[in-house]
Formats: C-alpha cells, sequence, structure tokens
C-alpha cells in the first residue's frame, strides 16, 4: 500500500514539471558529455609524437645570455678615475677639469661637508642597517626631512636612499592600473622604469610641446565623453621634468599648470637637475617660474647632483607624504640611507642658505658658457641657456653609429687635453633613444678661465679630429 503510495506521488509530481525543463536538463546534459568528449580528443590531438619532439630538440638553438659585442666597444675599456671628483679629477692618468659629472655647486670635496660626514661616522658608524619602517631610522634622518620640507616650502617630505629607486618609486605609489598619465617623450630612464612599475595608461607628448599635450587632451575629453562614468572613476596625471637630463632643456611650467588645472590633472615633476640650479634660492623651477606650491601636486629630486650626497626626496602635502611611507616600495625595503650621507645633505642645505651667491655664480658660469657653445663650428647646443647641463650635437647629423664613433674620439682627445666632457651612456631598453651627444655638467666653482680654457679645448680637439675625418 505505502509503495503504491509513493510510486503515485511520483507521477504526480513529474506530471507537474513544465516539458521545457526536462528537455533543457537533456540539452545541458548531452552538451555536457560533449564537450568532455571533444576536449580528450583535443587533446590527444595536440600531443606530438616522440619523433616530432626530438626534431624540434635537435633545431632548438638558445640565445646566449651575454650577446655578442664588438671588441671596441666602449664598456669594454671603462675609463679609470683615480682620484676625488671635485673640481678636477684625474682620469687614466691625465689632470682633467672636470666637466663629466654633475657637481654643479662643487659641494663633492668640500671641506665642511667632509668634516660633518667623519663626525657622524664616528658617532653613528656606516650605515643603518635596516628600512626606514623597521628600525633603520635615525635622528638625522628625520632632521633632513625637516629641513628639506621647510627649504622648498612643503608641508612634509620622504627622504629615499638612493636617487633612482626615489622616482621609480614614486610614480607606481600613486599611478595605478587604469589611470591615464601624460609623459614628456624625453624623461629619463627612472621615470621611464616608475611608469612600467604603475601599468598605467601612459600617453607621451612631444618633447616640451604644449600644444601637443592638449591636443592628446582635447582627444580625451572627447573619448570621456562617450563613457562618461568610466572617465569620473580615471584619475590622471601629468609627469615631467624640470630640466630634462636627456636634453638640457627647461620645462614650460606655467602654461602646463593652466593645462593641469582646465583639465583636472595631477602634476608630478622630477627637479633632479632644476633643484639646487635655478631660482635664487636653488628652490628649483617652481621658484624659477614664481608658481605657488599648492598647484604642485609632488616634487622629486635626487640628492646626488647639486647636493653632491646620496639618495633623493619628495615633497608634497602631509597626506601625499604619509601615502609614500606606506606604498613607495624603495622606500619601504630599502636600507634606509646612511647616517653619513644623510648629514653631508643636511651640511649642504646650510650652505645653500647662507650662500646665496653660489646660485649666481652658476648662473653666470652658465650663460658665459652657453655663449661660448655658439662659436663652436661642428656643434650645436639646443640646451637651456641657464641649464647646467648641456648637450652638443654635431651640426652635421650623420648615421647614430657614426656619430658615437666621432663624439668617443672627441671625448678621449679631450681627456688626453686634460678637460673630462664624455658621451652619455644610455640602455637599450629606454623608450626614446636620445641622440648622441657630448654633455657637459657646468659648476658654480669654475672662473672665467676655466671656461675659456675649457672651450678652447673642446674647439682645437673637435677641429682637429673633424677637419681630418672629412
Amino acid at each position: 500500500m505505502s509503495a503504491k503510495f509513493i510510486q503515485l506521488q511520483s507521477i504526480d509530481i513529474l506530471s507537474k514539471i513544465p516539458s521545457y525543463h526536462i528537455i533543457l536538463q537533456g540539452f545541458i546534459f548531452l552538451w555536457v558529455a560533449w564537450f568532455i568528449s571533444k576536449r580528450r580528443q583535443r587533446v590527444n590531438r595536440n600531443q606530438p609524437s616522440e619523433e616530432e619532439v626530438q626534431r624540434k630538440l635537435s633545431e632548438w638553438r638558445p640565445e646566449p645570455l651575454v650577446p655578442q659585442n664588438s671588441k671596441d666597444h666602449p664598456s669594454l675599456t671603462p675609463k679609470s678615475v683615480t682620484s676625488l671628483a671635485g673640481k678636477r679629477m684625474t682620469i687614466d692618468g691625465n689632470d682633467c677639469l672636470n666637466l663629466a659629472t654633475h657637481n654643479y655647486l662643487g659641494f663633492v670635496g668640500n671641506n665642511e661637508i667632509q668634516e660633518k660626514a667623519v663626525a657622524t661616522v664616528q658617532k653613528y658608524g656606516v650605515g643603518s642597517c635596516g628600512p626606514r619602517g623597521f628600525y633603520g631610522t635615525v635622528d638625522v634622518h628625520l632632521e633632513l626631512e625637516e629641513r628639506l620640507a621647510k627649504f622648498m616650502n612643503m608641508e612634509e617630505a620622504v627622504v629615499y636612499s638612493y636617487g633612482f629607486s626615489t622616482i621609480a618609486s614614486a610614480i607606481p605609489a600613486f599611478c595605478k592600473r587604469k589611470d591615464l598619465v601624460f609623459v614628456d617623450e624625453m624623461v629619463n630612464f627612472s621615470i621611464q622604469k616608475g611608469l612600467d612599475a604603475s601599468r598605467s595608461n601612459v600617453k607621451y607628448f612631444k618633447h616640451n610641446d604644449v600644444k601637443d599635450l592638449e591636443k592628446l587632451l582635447m582627444e580625451q575629453e572627447k573619448i570621456d565623453k562617450r563613457n562618461p562614468k568610466k572617465a569620473a572613476n580615471t584619475r590622471r596625471f601629468l609627469i615631467i621634468e624640470g630640466i630634462y637630463m636627456n636634453t638640457g632643456c627647461i620645462c614650460p611650467l606655467p602654461e602646463l599648470v593652466v593645462l593641469c588645472k582646465k583639465y583636472k590633472l595631477r602634476i608630478f615633476i622630477d627637479e633632479s637637475i632644476s633643484f639646487g640650479t635655478l631660482g635664487i634660492h636653488g628652490r628649483g623651477v617652481t621658484e624659477y617660474y614664481d608658481v605657488p606650491k599648492e598647484d604642485i601636486d609632488m616634487i622629486m629630486a635626487s640628492l646626488e647632483w647639486s647636493i653632491g650626497s646620496i639618495g633623493g626626496f619628495c615633497v608634497g602635502t602631509s597626506f601625499i607624504i604619509e601615502h609614500h611611507r606606506l606604498s613607495g616600495l624603495g622606500y619601504c625595503f630599502s636600507a634606509s640611507l646612511p647616517p653619513l650621507l644623510t648629514t653631508a645633505a643636511i651640511t649642504s642645505l646650510d650652505i645653500m642658505e647662507r650662500n646665496i651667491e653660489i646660485f649666481k655664480q652658476l648662473k653666470r658660469n652658465c650663460l658665459s658658457f652657453d655663449e661660448g657653445l655658439k662659436e663652436l663650428e661642428y656643434f650645436e647646443c639646443t640646451s637651456y641657456e641657464k641649464s647646467p647641463v648641456k648637450h652638443l650635437h654635431l651640426k652635421e647629423k650623420r648615421e647614430i653609429l657614426e656619430e658615437m664613433k666621432i663624439l668617443n674620439e672627441i671625448s678621449k682627445r679631450c681627456i688626453d687635453n686634460n678637460l673630462a666632457i664624455i658621451v652619455p651612456a644610455y640602455l637599450e631598453a629606454e623608450r626614446e633613444m636620445p641622440r648622441p651627444s657630448l654633455r657637459i655638467c657646468i659648476s658654480s666653482t669654475l672662473n672665467q678661465e676655466d671656461i675659456q680654457f675649457a672651450l678652447r679645448t673642446l674647439k682645437n680637439c673637435s677641429e682637429q679630429f673633424l677637419g681630418f675625418y672629412k
């Protein structure tokens, strides 16, 4: 009786299920069975035979770990420096006037800085041996950050232990995937690596071309109107250099700030060269153009050029700097700046604050050198006249390898005649390979006799070689 009742109940339930449910379930079952069988067939079909595997292994030729280079490659015959790289330095036995290193204010070899560094080693030792967030923060780190923020008229500063990692860490700390970043095409390699790490959507505009940037912004504005919801959630940045390392040109900051306000861009500036060289007090391109600091979201700079130490820093609002301490990988995971180099940077700031004449002297030297370069027969200089970094290009354009050969030979002849001028080296990984040039780094320690000697030597060496080369 109960078994018959259950059977009747089951028939009654099945009769109430719509027929299309049964058809759909049957179709899904058949599709799953077909998909599994096809997958097995595909796996079996794609399995190569033993003969094919052996043939491919015999044909495979791995790339060498180290690519083949010519025996005369410059990296295989490096120049040897056997002295302090101050105003003068010894290269391959030649006592040279130094226009090769970024010692803009002449702080390398400064007696006051050296004495403070020695005293710091005696007190703290040579290193902190740990990241800042763990046990690497020493009181002099906090003092340097406070001094830098005060010097730059910003709320707060953060110090990194290496100049390259400062820029390369600061960018991905803020720029993330799906963010939109507008960048000058000639930015230096550390900015390029920071952009790679950010995985942001990067758009490059022509070097120092405000109109080209505005064109890109207008095109993006049209795209945003088609998808306003996505546009509202997209953060936008502009990344530039105060003075560009690869060209020596100054950025048109006031015009760029106007565009940033109009199109709502956050602006980051790498002032590694302009810090300590431009402005009445050496505060960089913002002071030079008299641009309000509140219009700039973040300023980044190296301590390895004007300051004559090691490391780098970022300045901005307290909100931005606190974000660095949690998200800047170079800050969080690198050993902190050695105390002796921290003290050296503090002492350099002391000298800069009490002796603003040093910036006037650097400016005079830059202008004087720029005037002299115009008299050279074979070279042209497109760098900014007040820039301490100047790039000399051959007036007559040739193939890149030929230009490199000519410039390296002129550099070698200059060193043999006691003048240190070099050809800047670039990595093949650079996004936009700069044109070969002779790079000249001008210092405030030069006098008119030094400048005339440098111009005369450069003129004689280039005329002797290029006159014969033709």
